[in-house]
C-alpha cells in the first residue's frame, strides 16, 4: 500500500496529525453519507400536504409560522418556530397546518424539478429540509439508531447554535452566489452534527443507540479503542478489561446500547474501513495485512459475510465501475 493510502487509514484509524478523531468523526469520514438536496418550503392560508416514505435521513425546521407532521398512525407532532427535526428511515407523512383538509399531494404540487424553493399560496408557513442517502450497508450504523421521529425544540439549548446555521443555510437556499451547491452540502452536514448533539443533550440520548453509546463513559471508550486500533487482535476479555467492566457486563451493556454483540461490531467496522480501502484502490492481500488479517482467505471469509461476495469482486468492480449490489448480513 502506498503512502497515501496509510495516511488515509491513519486518518480513519484516528491517527491524524497526531490526533484522535472521535468515534462520529471517524464513523462519517467512513460512512458513504450524501447530502442529497436542500429545499424550501413555503404556504399561506390553509393547506396540507403528503410526502412519501423515503429510505434516508431527513431534517426539517421551522423558520416561521407553525404546523402539524402527521404519520398516519396517531402519531402527530405539532412544529412551532424554530422546532428542528429528524426523520430516520423517513416514513411517509403529512405536512399541514390544517387537518380537517385532505392533502395533496406535495411532490406533484411543486415544481421540484426546476427549483429548490416550493412557493404555495402565501408564505405565513416557512421551512427549510434536506435529506441524506446512504449506501444500504451503513444505514444500520445510523439510521436504525435513530427513531423515526426526533423532536429538537425552539426552547432546546442547542437551538441557538442550529439556528445560525438555518439562516446561512435558508440564504443559500434562495441565492444566486457562485458555489452555492457545494456550500448548502456543507452546511447540511454540519446542520446533521449538530441536531445529532443537540439529541444527545435532549433527555440524555435516550432512544439514540450507537450514537448514545459514542458518549457513554464505558461503552464509548470500548468503541473508541476498537476505531483507533482495528488491526489489534481485540478479545471480549481485553475490551473489557481496558474499560474496567466484566466481560458480562460490558457483553450485556455494549449490545444494549449499540444492537450487537462487541466482536461482531469490531468486525463491521473492521470491514467498513476494507471496503474504503478497496475503493481506494488498495489490493485485498494490502487490505488484508493492514487490518491484521493473517491469510487473504480468512479475510475473504469476513468480507463476504457482512457484504455478501468476495473482496477481490468488489476491488475489480470499483476498477472496472461495475455496479456490486451490497447485501449486508
Amino acid at each position: 500500500m502506498d503512502k497515501l493510502s496509510d495516511e488515509r487509514f491513519d486518518k480513519h484509524l484516528g491517527r491524524q496529525l497526531g490526533k484522535t478523531l472521535d468515534p462520529l468523526s471517524q464513523a462519517f469520514s467512513l460512512l458513504d453519507v450524501r447530502a442529497a438536496r436542500c429545499t424550501r418550503f413555503e404556504a399561506g392560508g390553509h393547506w396540507s400536504y403528503r410526502f412519501p416514505a423515503k429510505p434516508a435521513l431527513k431534517f426539517g425546521a421551522v423558520i416561521r409560522g407553525d404546523c402539524w407532521i402527521d404519520f398516519g398512525d396517531e402519531a402527530h407532532h405539532r412544529l412551532a418556530t424554530g422546532d428542528c427535526f429528524l426523520l430516520a428511515n423517513a416514513p411517509a407523512y403529512i405536512l399541514a397546518n390544517d387537518e380537517r383538509l385532505a392533502p395533496e399531494d406535495g411532490i406533484t404540487a411543486f415544481d421540484w424539478a426546476q427549483s429548490d424553493v416550493a412557493r404555495g399560496a402565501g408564505s405565513d408557513t416557512v421551512l427549510l429540509a434536506g435529506s441524506f442517502g446512504f449506501e444500504a450497508s451503513d444505514a444500520e450504523l445510523l439510521l436504525d439508531a435513530l427513531p423515526r421521529f426526533l423532536l429538537i425544540p425552539s426552547r432546546s439549548p442547542s437551538a441557538a447554535v442550529i439556528h445560525s446555521t438555518l439562516h446561512i443555510l435558508d440564504l443559500e437556499i434562495r441565492g444566486t452566489g457562485i458555489g452555492a451547491a457545494v456550500l448548502t452540502d456543507r452546511l447540511a452536514d454540519v446542520l446533521l452534527v449538530q441536531v445529532l448533539r443537540a439529541a444527545l443533550d435532549q433527555d440524555a440520548g435516550e432512544g439514540l443507540g450507537w450514537i448514545n453509546a459514542l458518549v457513554d463513559a464505558r461503552i464509548g471508550k470500548a468503541i473508541r479503542l476498537m476505531h483507533e486500533d482495528a488491526a489489534h487482535p481485540w478479545t471480549l476479555e481485553a475490551l473489557a478489561d481496558a474499560i474496567a467492566m466484566s466481560r458480562s457486563a460490558f457483553s450485556k451493556r455494549f449490545k444494549s446500547l449499540v444492537g450487537l454483540a462487541p466482536l461482531d461490531y469490531l468486525l463491521r467496522w473492521r470491514m467498513r474501513l476494507a471496503r474504503d480501502q478497496l475503493r481506494r484502490g488498495a489490493t485485498v492481500s494490502a487490505t488484508a495485512a493492514q487490518l491484521g488479517y493473517s491469510s487473504e482467505s480468512a479475510f475473504g471469509h469476513a468480507f463476504k459475510r457482512i457484504y455478501g461476495h468476495a473482496p477481490k469482486r468488489y476491488w475489480r468492480g470499483q476498477a472496472t465501475g461495475e455496479k456490486i449490489p451490497h447485501r449486508p448480513k
